[in-house]
């Protein structure tokens, strides 16, 4: 899917320096940058007037021009988003049926301004309810309303609220304030010729009784005005790239702020919260003297003549203000900064890894041994039909003294493939079926010499056999035997049966109870949601788990489908989705191009069904849906339907198909596909886009719609996991052997790969350099993701820690 895809101990160890080599990005930028300016401009639209995201926020900036600085996308793409939003658009639907008004954004692009959208959200949220709580104490002026709205980032809210919050002390700058010194301070700014502090003096009031005390509330006040103006928070904040180039984290790991890696940033943050690291940040006396420099001469430089004891009380107040306010501020900034950008990283590695799990191409027509491996508790068997149907199941010790009479259990469960989870015993397990194969035990079929025979090693997630949802699926059956078929699902179909699982216990990325839960739930629910829809539906055959995971369905309309086919039979096409209860034009819209009706499963399913007479259920849809007075709905098949085609774009479909001399029934074959290409290359795709009143990007979805194949499927070819026979443990590995394997998890600080002895070894991110990747892999901040066969060298092997190091030779195709 190249435009779619949806992308301790407990001693004190030593100080340690950062590898300066080890970067992850190849001069790429972040995944947050996002600009789009190469791509094909698309046409802006206007937010409508009175649903605007500006009034919404009701903050003094623009949070379309914000919002744009934040995530680096244009500005007409960034209010674009939002009114597609605001429209209750999808996602998938976005990336899909929307390009020429996102300009071709990826999903991982909309997701990032999506967030970026919803952190601008919270900002305005938290301003307004800080402004309301101040408002009921009675504290609240117009300054300090300004002050709260002109900040962007909840640090800044945090900033300006923090002398006021419950349970804190009356602040310095307020008890002056309630003396009558505010007006003094003004004065020493806009009019200090004139100003005369002996007046102020009080003999007999704290804080008033002498000059000194008048002076030092003076100051105070000043101070607190430096650290809440606006400009002046601007300006130290910008010092940060130009002057602060280092600054130390302690009290165990030093590092220059440019290179310090996510993972290192969630591993001290771990450290800290459990009490065993102190974290410092450093930050260097330069930025203080420029900071003192730009106040007193620029920001806050006296209007007129200030007299030299005046200037001692400013020259005060700047420094006092740095001390207690901005220096704490920058401190605070530059951690949640990292700290924000690691999460971000962390979050969009759980991602990648789980979209490329998903997105593994399923083994169609095929009979599944799934093999749940075991010594003492045996090997659970489990036979699926190429449907996925059970067909038996049984448990057979393979390990054990009688093994070879186990083994005869297997003689009549003919399977051309074997899938074998990766738990304790597997290897031991592939080397035996692997002997059986040699040995011929499968007769009457030749594997060896046919290649029929396929073992392959699949990765196991036990928690979803003793899910509610298994046991749902399989109520009367043992949970290691449910282990068992849901192994050889996952290899007939990864996607229909990964998405039982919670993402979280896939296996996939690291440091996932570092991270905010709620961002990580969300950002996983949306690649879940992007792989089914990208993937598409059979609406007629698929699980209702599967279901409610298409955009624009959730738990209850997936509900109201299933009960509709329980009541009416399948779907004979898109428009009938419309008689759902629960199922509006807007859920239509955003679903439909996402589901398929294939005449094939509607046969097979009307036939299990007993029902040969497929005018009954039709003709009770068309009385209902006249009954709704929108019409009857047409009971015929439109192959279109099989496609991801739109149903919005139908007529255009047409049309084109009418201007080059095609027709329906040629879908997907040669001569279609010559005919269009013929017609794209003496008009070209614009001018014929045109001729048809859509957009480029409308016509080229219908030309693939067209061209493509039936049961075209987006996923990757399936293969065969590579290892060496001879190498089932860590004991047979030496330094410099090259081997096969398969990358099975990827992290922050680099991949593991399973190269068959039970233990994963570890690619450090420095050994993956961008001459080892293909060329469509170099520019990824994510080089290698699950799944991916690779060839590696062996490093090191630690036999004491368990661990294998290696080192990237190339990646197989």
């Amino acid at each position: 899917m190249p435009d779619e895809c949806p992308s301790s101990s407990q001693h004190v160890p030593k100080v340690k320096k950062e590898e300066p080599d080890d970067s992850f990005t190849f001069d790429e930028p972040a995944q947050k940058k996002q600009k789009t300016t190469n791509s094909a401009q698309g046409r802006p639209i206007k937010l409508k007037s009175g649903n605007s995201c500006v009034e919404d926020l009701q903050m003094n900036w623009d949070p379309i021009q914000v919002l744009a600085e934040k995530s680096g996308v244009e500005q007409w793409v960034c209010a674009n988003i939002v009114q597609l939003f605001q429209e209750e658009n999808t996602i998938p639907f976005m990336v899909r049926y929307r390009k020429e008004l996102i300009n071709h954004m990826d999903a991982d692009a909309v997701r990032d301004v999506q967030l970026t959208l919803e952190e601008l959200r919270s900002v305005a949220k938290k301003s307004r309810s800080v402004s309301q709580t101040l408002k009921k104490e009675g504290v609240l002026t117009s300054e300090l309303e300004m002050a709260l709205k002109n900040c962007t980032t909840a640090d800044e809210i945090d900033h300006v609220y923090a002398p006021y919050k419950k349970g804190s002390k009356l602040s310095k700058a307020r008890r002056a304030k309630e003396l009558g010194l505010e007006p003094a301070a003004l004065a020493l700014l806009q009019e200090p010729q004139k100003l005369d502090l002996q007046s102020s003096i009080q003999p007999n009031t704290k804080g008033l009784s002498t000059l000194d005390e008048v002076a030092t509330g003076v100051q105070e006040i000043l101070a607190d005005m430096i650290a809440k103006d606006k400009e002046t928070l601007t300006y130290v904040q910008s010092l940060k790239p130009k002057d602060i180039a280092k600054f130390s984290l302690y009290t165990d790991f030093t590092c220059d702020v440019q290179r310090i890696q996510h993972h290192q940033t969630l591993a001290i943050n771990r450290g800290e919260n459990l009490k065993i690291l102190t974290v410092k940040v450093n930050i260097p006396d330069r930025v203080k003297n420029d900071f003192c420099r730009w106040c007193i001469n620029v920001r806050w430089r006296p209007q007129g003549f200030a007299r030299p004891e005046l200037m001692t009380i400013l020259k005060n107040a700047v420094e006092d203000s740095y001390k207690r306010f901005i220096l704490p501020f920058l401190s605070r900034g530059y951690r949640s900064k990292l700290t924000a950008s690691a999460e971000k990283e962390s979050i969009a590695m759980f991602v990648r890894n789980l979209r490329q799990r998903l997105l593994m191409c399923p083994v169609r027509g095929r009979v599944i041994m799934g093999v749940d491996p075991g010594f003492h508790h045996g090997c659970k068997i489990a036979i699926l039909s190429p449907t996925s149907q059970i067909l038996h199941t049984d448990v057979v010790y393979l390990h054990g003294p009688a093994k070879h009479k186990e083994a005869e259990k297997l003689r009549h469960l003919i399977c051309p493939t074997i899938v074998i989870g990766n738990g304790k015993a597997c290897r031991e397990t592939e080397a035996f079926f692997t002997d059986l194969i040699k040995q011929r035990f499968f007769k009457p079929l030749d594997f060896v010499t046919t290649n029929i025979f396929l073992v392959c090693i699949m990765s196991q997630e036990s928690i979803y056999s003793v899910s509610p949802e298994a046991v749902k699926e399989m109520p009367d059956m043992d949970p290691n035997l449910r282990s068992a078929v849901s192994i050889g699902r996952r290899v007939q179909d990864p996607l229909a049966e990964l998405i039982k699982i919670d993402p979280k216990h896939i296996g996939i990325g690291t440091y996932q109870h570092d991270v905010s839960q709620s961002l990580l739930r969300a950002a996983l629910d949306g690649v879940v949601q992007e792989c089914v829809s990208f993937v598409g539906v059979d609406i007629n055959i698929c699980s209702e788990t599967l279901m409610r995971h298409i955009a624009g369905l959730n738990a209850g309309r997936a509900r109201s489908i299933m009960e509709w086919k329980e009541k009416n039979g399948p779907f004979l096409n898109r428009e009938q989705l419309k008689l759902v209860k629960g199922l509006g034009p807007k859920s239509f819209q955003q679903c439909a191009g996402f589901i398929r009706i294939n005449p094939e499963t509607v046969r097979s399913s009307v036939c299990s069904g007993g029902n040969d007479d497929l005018k009954a259920p039709l003709k009770q849809t068309a009385e209902k849906k006249k009954g709704k007075g929108s019409g009857s709905i047409s009971n015929q098949f439109n192959p279109l339907d099989q496609t991801c085609i739109h149903p919005e774009s139908y007529s255009i479909a047409l049309r084109f198909l009418s201007q080059i001399g095609g027709s329906l029934d040629q879908m997907g074959s040669a001569g279609l596909r010559q005919g269009i290409e013929s017609s794209l290359k003496s008009r070209g795709l614009d001018v014929l886009a045109k001729s048809l009143d859509t957009t480029p990007e409308t016509l080229q979805l219908i030309v693939d719609g067209l061209t493509q194949p039936p049961g075209f499927d987006i996923r990757q070819d399936f293969e065969q996991a590579d290892f060496k026979r001879e190498i089932v443990s860590m004991n047979d590995l030496h330094d410099g052997m090259v081997v096969t394997g398969r990358v099975t998890n990827t992290a922050l600080f680099g991949a593991f790969v399973d190269i068959g002895v039970g233990r994963s070894g570890l690619i450090p991110k420095r050994f993956i350099t961008p001459d080892k990747l293909p060329v469509d892999q170099r520019q990824r901040s994510l080089a290698l993701g699950p799944g991916e066969r690779v060839e590696v060298r062996v490093i090191n092997v630690d036999h004491q820690r368990n661990r294998i190091t290696l080192d990237l030779i190339r990646v197989l195709r």
